[in-house]
């Protein structure tokens, strides 16, 4: 790293090689920490939404909280729209305060906020501590998938975030059998097993909180905010666990270094408007990735048990036995499928994995219409199913955390994620609504929300294959040129400079991005 000799560049103009040096290490067991310390953000939230749909149809009980099928589904609502708030608030601070930070002070938050959800004891005390363990999950979505993406190595970063986002389905399978127990009757009054529930993401939490705070910050993030040397002394000391892991460190291409220059953080009213103004392709594409995964998503796993228990007749503590194979096609999914993700390439495993899935999901709900469906053959077909959804909904997340500069990575994954809750909070109120009462489901309805949900994920998939981008095992800095490096490049032009300079335009050279 050092300040630029170009007499025509600014003072503070840094050219660094801190992105290839992170971009050519070895798999180590600093990433495998990395990763379990923050993964398990997903295990959390996976946690968070599989125990309120298990527990809808507990908490309609007189014994419980009493409330009605649209209670339920605005409960789900109220978490989601917490996420949103979080999301924006702590993608802002993110990208300001650093990403270590924010990824300690979320999971706080979300600790305590969902240990107060289990001493609720009306309506209105447990929406807003939903609320709140929503902002802190939300928060978690924007720190952690821009730090795991910048330090990741960019020849694992597909597999890695698949990964990652599939283990939202441990969380999913951990709650199933943490409620399979605690909704027995026989074990424990049933005003009571719904609330230790809400206690195992709180205990999960604790236990990794020690091995979270030992991560370092992201060094692209202290790059980009004029802290060049502790962005070397971060890669310093990341190299120096590689090795002590017993790997030896290829050399770094000293022709991929990039030329900064530091910023501060940015208001989101700038974020959206460079957004989608210089990259109105890639934000149509995000948005819609996320806004389709989301209402999909939030829509049937928050109603699913309403769903067994009112046109299939399954008991309330029966509920969670359903999940398990359900879960575990969604865990699988991003597991198996992540490696082609960055073999066969984004385009065609996600625009494919969107299609196929909302094909075949609208092929169920008309089985399901029809009547001609058990909650057996319903739980096996929907596994299939959501083995592909599952990929599809996590190269969402992906592709939003790695198709726009690093300047605005933060706060660009909280505005989509954002969007996409906004869109996707409405799916528990619909879906519970058309469920109606448990005395008269009306299967017809439901169908309609499902074809919905279909279409969309198909519109998706459509708007990948016309406009996703070909990131497979490229450097951040080559799939989305830093904001500082591309204007530096535009003045180079301007100078008619030496061209053998080693700075090209966007899309050219080290600093360019790679093509849609």
């Amino acid at each position: 790293m050092h300040e630029t000799d170009d007499p025509a560049s600014p003072p503070d103009v840094v050219r660094s090689l801190v992105p290839a040096r992170i971009d050519r290490l070895p798999w180590s067991r600093f990433h495998t920490r990395m990763i379990v310390a923050l993964g398990v953000a997903w295990v959390l939230d996976g946690l968070e939404i599989q125990i309120a749909s298990i527990v809808g149809p507990v908490l309609q009980h007189h014994g419980t909280l009493g409330l009605s099928s649209r209670a339920v589904g605005f409960a789900a609502t109220v978490y989601l729209l917490g996420e949103v708030a979080g999301a924006l608030i702590f993608g802002r601070l993110s990208d300001r305060l650093g990403r270590r930070k924010l990824f300690i002070a979320t999971l706080g938050l979300y600790l305590a906020a969902n240990a107060l959800t289990a001493l609720s004891f009306n309506y209105g005390i447990f929406l807003l501590f939903r609320f709140i363990a929503g902002m802190g999950i939300g928060g978690e979505y924007a720190a952690i998938h821009s730090a795991i993406d910048e330090l990741i190595p960019a020849r694992y970063r597909g597999r890695v975030d698949l990964a990652v986002s599939g283990t939202y389905w441990f969380g999913a399978i951990l709650a199933s059998l943490g409620e399979y127990v605690l909704l027995n009757p026989h074990l424990l009054p049933q005003n009571l097993g719904w609330r230790i529930g809400f206690l195992i993401g709180p205990v999960i939490g604790v236990a990794i909180w020690t091995l979270r705070r030992t991560l370092p910050e992201s060094p692209r993030w202290q790059l980009m905010h004029g802290r060049a040397e502790e962005a070397e002394e971060t890669v310093a000391y990341i190299e120096r666990e590689v090795e002590a892991s017993g790997h030896r460190l290829p050399p770094v291409d000293e022709s991929r270094y990039l030329d900064v220059h530091p910023h501060e953080s940015v208001s989101f009213l700038t974020v959206g408007r460079t957004l989608f103004r210089e990259y109105p392709s890639r934000s149509l594409l995000g948005a819609t990735l996320m806004i389709s995964q989301s209402f999909l998503y939030n829509a049937i796993f928050f109603t699913y048990g309403l769903v067994l228990s009112h046109f299939y007749g399954v008991a309330d503590h029966d509920v969670p036995k359903y999940f398990f194979a359900f879960a575990a096609g969604n865990l699988l999914g991003p597991l198996l499928l992540g490696p082609l993700f960055d073999t066969i390439g984004r385009k065609r495993m996600i625009s494919g994995t969107y299609l196929l899935s909302g094909t075949l999901l609208a092929v169920s709900g008309y089985l399901f219409k029809l009547g001609e469906l058990s909650a057996l053959t319903q739980t096996i077909l929907w596994s299939v199913i959501f083995f592909i959804a599952s990929a599809a909904a996590s190269s969402g997340y992906l592709t939003v955390s790695e198709i726009f500069p690093l300047e605005l990575r933060a706060q660009a994954i909280a505005l989509f994620f954002a969007i996409a809750q906004v869109f996707g909070a409405l799916g528990p109120t619909i879906f519970g609504s058309l469920i109606g009462d448990k005395d008269h489901p009306d299967p017809g309805r439901l169908f309609v929300a499902y074809l919905i949900a279909a279409g969309i994920m198909l519109v998706a998939g459509v708007v990948e294959a016309v406009y996703g981008v070909r990131a497979e095992r490229a450097s951040l800095e080559d799939v989305a040129t830093p904001l500082s490096a591309a204007r530096r490049a535009a003045e180079q032009v301007g100078h008619r400079l030496d061209p053998g300079s080693g700075t090209g335009p966007a899309g050219t050279g080290p600093t360019g991005t790679a093509g849609a």
